[in-house]
C-alpha cells in the first residue's frame, strides 16, 4: 500500500482497515507513506515505512514527482530484497498516483490505482478553458492503460468519461468496514445533548457544503439540535458560526469538534445527514446505519445513490436546501427499518478478498501484499 501520508481522513482510514484485514488473513503487508504524518494506530505487524522528501532546493517543485519516484523505487527495491517480490501494489490518492506512475520498479500488471473521490468534481469543477484542458490531460496520462479501482461505480465511470481514460483493467471495490469494532465502539460511554439530535460528521471543507446543511436545518423548523462533528480552519469555522447566527439557529447548532469515536455519536443520533457536492463513497452513511441510525444524503455524484437503494432512497435529496430539508423531515418522522439490511458485503474480510482477487498469484503461501 502506498499513500501520501496518513492524516485523519476517509481514504487514509480505508488504507489502515485494509492493512489490518490483510494482516489478519495471514499476508505480509508493507505500507509506504510519503509524508511523516500518521493520526491512526498502525497494526503491529505491518512493515511501515516513511519515504520523506528532504529536498530543499528552490526549484524542488519542478523535479518533485520524478525525484520522489526514485526515492520510492529505492524503498521498494530494499523491501523486495528482504521480503521478496510484491504480488499486489495499491496506490491511494492522486498525488501518490502521480509518483507511483513514474516508478520504474513497480510493474504495471500488478500495480493498481485506487480512486477515492470524484475527480471531475475535485479537479475540473473550478477550472475552465486551457487550465481545464491541461489538468484533464495530466490526469489522463497518469491512468491511461493502467489498472484502476473505483470505490464506487460512479467514481470509475467519471474517470473514464471526463478524462477519456481507458483502463488496462478495472474493478469496483467498496470501502471496508470493521463491523464488529464499529458496533462495539458505538456502545462507548458518551454524554450527548439531552433528547434527539441531528448529526453531521465531516471536516469543514467546501465539498461537504455545511452552508447547505445549515440552510436546510433552518428550513426544517426542528427544535432538536444539529451537532457538527468535525473541524476546519478558523476562518471556515467563523463563517459557519456567522451563518448560523444570520439564520437564527445559533442556539441549536453545536460545534462539537473532532471526535476519535464518531460511532458513539452516531448511535445516539436521531438522524445523520450528508450535504456534500460529491462523495466518492460515503463512509459515514454505512457507519451510521451500522450504528442503527437512519441517514439522509444529497443525491450527489459518487457513492450515496448506490448505497441508498429501496426504502433507503427516501433519504436522498437534490442538491438544494429545500429538498434536503424535506428529506430530513421525512426520515426523522418516518425512519426506515435498518434491522433487515445485510451489510456483510462491506465487512473487511469480504473486501480484502476482492483486493486479493486482483492478482492471479496463489496467496496460500503467505506471499507479500
Amino acid at each position: 500500500m502506498v499513500i501520501d501520508g496518513l492524516p485523519g481522513g476517509g481514504a487514509e482510514k480505508v488504507v489502515i482497515t485494509l492493512v489490518a484485514g490483510l494482516l489478519a488473513a495471514g499476508h505480509r503487508v508493507s505500507l509506504f507513506s510519503l509524508r511523516k504524518v500518521c493520526e491512526y494506530a498502525l497494526p503491529a505487524s505491518v512493515d511501515y515505512q516513511v519515504i520523506e522528501d528532504r529536498c530543499r532546493h528552490p526549484l524542488r517543485k519542478l523535479t518533485e514527482l520524478q525525484r520522489r519516484a526514485r526515492q520510492l523505487d529505492k524503498a521498494v527495491l530494499a523491501a523486495v530484497g528482504s521480503g521478496g517480490e510484491f504480488d499486489l501494489v495499491v496506490s491511494h490518492l492522486h498525488k501518490t498516483d502521480r509518483i507511483v506512475r513514474r516508478c520504474a520498479t513497480l510493474k504495471a500488471d500488478n500495480t493498481w490505482f485506487c480512486l477515492h473521490g470524484v475527480f471531475s468534481a475535485s479537479y475540473l469543477g473550478h477550472r475552465s478553458g486551457l487550465s481545464r484542458w491541461l489538468k484533464a490531460r495530466k490526469i489522463q496520462r497518469v491512468y491511461q492503460q493502467r489498472n484502476v479501482i473505483g470505490v464506487s461505480a460512479y467514481v470509475l465511470a467519471d474517470l473514464k468519461k471526463a478524462f477519456a481514460v481507458s483502463p488496462r483493467r478495472e474493478a469496483v471495490i467498496a470501502n471496508p468496514f470493521d463491523i464488529a469494532a464499529i458496533k462495539s465502539l458505538a456502545q462507548a460511554p458518551l454524554t450527548p445533548p439531552a433528547g434527539d439530535y441531528i448529526l453531521h460528521v465531516g471536516r469543514f471543507h467546501e465539498t461537504k457544503r455545511h452552508d447547505r446543511l445549515l440552510q436546510a436545518y433552518a428550513l426544517t423548523g426542528l427544535a432538536i439540535p444539529l451537532v457538527l462533528l468535525g473541524k476546519g480552519s478558523a476562518e471556515k469555522t467563523a463563517a459557519l458560526r456567522a451563518q448560523a447566527q444570520a439564520l437564527g439557529i445559533e442556539q441549536r447548532v453545536i460545534f462539537q469538534g473532532f471526535s476519535d469515536n464518531p460511532y458513539a455519536w452516531m448511535a445516539r443520533a436521531s438522524l445523520l445527514v450528508v450535504s456534500s457536492d460529491s462523495e466518492g463513497f460515503g463512509n459515514v452513511l454505512i457507519e451510521s446505519m451500522l450504528c442503527g441510525t437512519p441517514v439522509v444524503s444529497t443525491r450527489c455524484p459518487g457513492g450515496p445513490v448506490s448505497l441508498l437503494q429501496g426504502e433507503l432512497a427516501r433519504g436522498l435529496a437534490d442538491l438544494n436546501p429545500v429538498s434536503l430539508a424535506n428529506a430530513m423531515l421525512e426520515i426523522y418522522r418516518q425512519p426506515p427499518d435498518l434491522t433487515q439490511i445485510d451489510f456483510s458485503a462491506f465487512d473487511t474480510q469480504a473486501v480484502c478478498e476482492q483486493y486479493l482477487a486482483l492478482t492471479a498469484t496463489d496467496f496460500a503461501d503467505g506471499s507479500a501484499v
